[in-house]
């Protein structure tokens, strides 16, 4: 029998389109990781992870004053009770709360290696302890008096809340980076001192400009430092948009060593970039000679950062340095703003500078009319217990006399005339034995019960209803003092009946009484709140702003100054040196200008191909026979102590292709380049000048045909050989002058394709070297019948021109 069910018989319920299936849970699972993971909380600045690790410490009662625990019992707590997730990534994100160079102001304060600016990871959770700090402290202060909404946790056994309290911005104050599906963001830490001088200011002017919070909050302030590069305006932006970028630099002086040398101390590092890494990048550019006047890096950091950066030479600029530096490693970054947060707790929306803390403020007061409710309702159950107490203080001998004597004096106290003369207790309980109507029903505990319970008729006291449930010798009594004053009465303790005791609970009263009427003049009362408000965050810029310790700015604001292209002559010191490159492409620097003729060493079945005298400062252009042409640096060249390097290994030439030339840039010449095929141009040596690796694609050449010339150009005319030893001279003019392409035609072949070219000047005639090794040359008049234009068969060759068809 078939396990497959028949379409017919299942369910219509059970039946749904695998694109809806699919799109609904997906959509599911966006929304969570939304709301519950990556975007953090406008009012508070957390994530979930973080409000329950700060929620769960302090259920653990780890105040910044108390001692510490471990952080594996910690992390225990929150995976166990609120976040059912790994404890790892629990305790990853714990540790990050308490590293102050990741955390503006930290919220954990952790007890061992938590990590340090260099990336190296924390210590396993079981050999660290940690605590909360007072900034934590100030985003739970409230929770205990109502102050947010509290929700079960993950299985129904605890509550949590959804919000903290927050007395700061906390999303600015440390700011927030995450990854939701389809949105990110991406916060930059704030001064707190700054941030409230800005909410005091939308408390003051609610329809304040965002321009004009640039005046309390002029960018953002790293942990770590550093110096804010970016310009005002560009600033203005980012914080009116929600989105932007701002450049941030390292900070550092020069510091002199005498004799005229120096060298630069980096002393604060962008933010969230790696110490490590950082070297290792710097020590990088030093091996790749990207910057050739940056001549070693040490680090030398101990508690705080210090990096050496020294040069190669004491005559380099040290603002050029840097520049250069900071073109080529992470010594100035661009950190992005994204501020996709969620309003409410509900909505991601990417908000401005102005929004985010209108969020917070909104937030606060909600807080704020929340405690005050609640501490109404305080005040009014101990004013109703001072009542109580009071009425006992005035007929003390009577409420002695009730517990004393009476078998229910609870009761006693609740239904007693407090306002007749005192009279026996006992008597007054024999007396009173009947004083309910026979029509009620009594219980055996003495209680009166209605007369007819299915109709709900009360029974009565002659005329009077009672109230069921009263004492049976009470009913038709009026009720004096409440359940609540006579349980505070019975459990007063007896050292309390003391006149002073008296005195107190009326001065009680009566700043009770005041403490009232001020809450409800600030409940009803929005400018009051606002004041309320206002005088809070002053509080919390006294605990933990720029005169408290640490609060001061850290990241400072300078000019950019856009790095300017500096010339190599002004990075490297000009020396003399011999280039040598082999014909299997093994590339050296001789120091020193060498005898060319003087015999080199070289791999065995290898041979020499170029060399030529050149300079440190010079930057050689080698040409492939794929048309393109590469740059290399002369200072970047391998010693001339070995055989050299590859040159395939310095640039990405093809190992199909081979070298055409090499040779030093001339700024400002031009070079005649052509194929085998015949085709060819004039092009300016700036136009070939490549910028990586890849090299730049200048001639434009088809299989089977090869790049095959490339000449400086002179003269002005242009002799060209083919293999088939025609020889053509036309006007250099006929040639077109182009920064890449295929070329024009300048020779007609029938087989075979070209075998050279020069370029000279016709009033001086042509030369070449016969086989004997003797320059000839040909003037103009015998030049007359190898003259033709451009893209002409020629002639055959003169005699004596030398057989490998070459002019030079």
């Amino acid at each position: 029998m078939s396990d497959t069910p028949d379409p017919e018989n299942v369910s219509p319920d059970l039946i749904e389109p695998l694109r809806r299936a699919i799109g609904e849970r997906y959509l599911t699972y966006a929304l969570s990781t939304i709301m519950h993971r990556a975007l953090p909380d406008a009012r508070d600045g957390l994530k979930p992870v973080h409000r329950r690790i700060l929620y769960a410490m302090r259920e653990l009662r780890l105040s910044s004053a108390g001692g510490f625990r471990k952080s594996a019992k910690i992390s225990g707590d929150v995976m166990g009770n609120y976040h059912p997730h790994g404890d790892q990534a629990i305790y990853d994100a714990m540790a990050r709360l308490a590293q102050d160079f990741n955390v503006r102001y930290p919220l954990v304060d952790g007890q061992g290696n938590f990590g340090n600016i260099d990336g190296d990871n924390p210590a396993a959770s079981r050999y660290t302890e940690a605590r909360m700090t007072a900034a934590a402290e100030a985003l739970l202060d409230g929770l205990n008096e109502d102050a947010v909404d509290f929700r079960a946790n993950y299985d129904g056994t605890l509550t949590e809340p959804v919000v903290l309290p927050a007395a700061f911005p906390n999303l600015l104050a440390n700011g927030s980076s995450g990854i939701a599906v389809g949105m990110a963001t991406n916060i930059p830490p704030h001064n707190i001192d700054e941030l409230v001088q800005a909410c005091l200011h939308l408390i003051k002017t609610p329809d304040a400009r965002d321009e004009t919070l640039l005046n309390y909050i002029p960018g953002p302030d790293f942990p770590t430092g550093g110096v804010l590069v970016e310009p005002r305006e560009s600033i203005a932006e980012t914080y009116r948009t929600g989105r932007g970028a701002f450049r941030l630099r390292c900070r550092w002086h020069t510091e002199d060593l005498g004799r005229g040398q120096w060298q630069i101390i980096v002393t604060e590092i962008p933010f969230q970039v790696q110490k490590s890494k950082l070297i290792e990048k710097l020590a990088e550019v030093i091996q790749t000679k990207k910057v050739p006047i940056l001549g070693d890096v040490r680090d030398e950091s101990a508690e705080d950062i210090r990096i050496v950066l020294e040069p190669r030479s004491k005559n380099v600029d040290p603002d050029v340095l840097m520049g250069m530096l900071y073109r080529s490693s992470d010594l100035e970054t661009r950190f992005s703003l994204n501020m996709n947060v969620l309003i409410d707790g509900l909505t991601p929306k990417v908000c401005s500078l102005k929004e985010v803390l209108r969020a917070f403020l909104d937030h606060r007061r909600e807080v704020l009319l929340r405690r005050s409710r609640h501490r109404m309702a305080k005040i009014d159950h101990r004013l109703e217990v001072l009542e109580g107490l009071i009425v006992a203080f005035l007929h003390l001998d009577r409420v002695i006399d009730i517990i004393r004597y009476d078998d229910d004096p609870k009761a006693a106290l609740m239904y007693e005339d407090w306002g007749r003369p005192h009279q026996s207790t006992i008597a007054r309980a024999t007396s009173e034995a009947d004083y309910v109507s026979p029509l009620a029903g009594v219980d055996r505990a003495g209680l009166v019960l209605v007369a007819d319970p299915a109709a709900g008729v009360p029974a009565v006291l002659g005329d009077e209803p009672v109230q069921a449930g009263v004492p049976r010798r009470y009913a038709g009594r009026e009720q004096g003092l409440s359940d609540v004053q006579a349980e505070a009465i019975l459990n007063m303790r007896l050292r309390s009946l003391r006149r002073l005791e008296e005195l107190e609970l009326v001065a009680e009263r009566d700043r009770l009484m005041a403490e009232r009427a001020e809450l409800e003049d600030l409940l009803e009362t929005g400018s009051l709140q606002w004041a309320k408000i206002a005088e809070q965050l002053r509080e919390v810029r006294a605990q933990f702003g720029a005169k408290a310790p640490g609060g001061a700015r850290r990241t400072t604001f300078a000019e950019a100054g856009e790095v300017e292209e500096v010339p190599l002559e002004a990075m490297i010191e000009r020396e003399p040196v011999t280039i040598v490159c082999s014909q299997m492409g093994w590339i050296r620097a001789l120091t020193g200008h060498i005898d060319l003729n003087r015999e080199l060493k070289f791999k065995d079945g290898d041979g020499p191909r170029f060399i030529f005298h050149a300079e440190t400062t010079d930057r050689l252009l080698l040409f492939g026979s794929n048309g393109r042409f590469y740059t290399l640096s002369a200072a970047n060249l391998p010693g001339g102590r070995g055989m050299g390097e590859p040159v395939r290994l310095m640039v990405d030439l093809p190992n199909e292709a081979r070298i055409v030339d090499l040779f030093i840039h001339r700024p400002g010449g031009r070079l005649l380049v052509a194929s085998s095929a015949g085709d060819g141009f004039v092009v300016a040596e700036e136009e070939v000048v490549a910028q990586t690796r890849a090299g730049k694609q200048v001639l434009n050449v088809r299989a089977p045909a090869q790049a095959r010339i490339c000449h400086p150009v002179s003269g002005d005319h242009l002799a060209v050989v083919g293999e088939n030893r025609k020889v053509l001279v036309f006007p250099l003019d006929q040639l077109p002058e182009m920064g890449r392409g295929k070329g024009v035609r300048l020779q007609k072949y029938k087989d075979g394709g070209l075998s050279d070219a020069t370029t000279f000047t016709l009033a001086e005639g042509l030369s070449w070297r016969d086989p004997a090794g003797r320059t000839r040359t040909v003037g103009p008049d015998e030049l007359a019948e190898w003259q033709g234009n451009r893209a002409g068969s020629g002639r055959m060759a003169p005699r004596g021109f030398p057989r490998d068809n070459r002019f030079t």
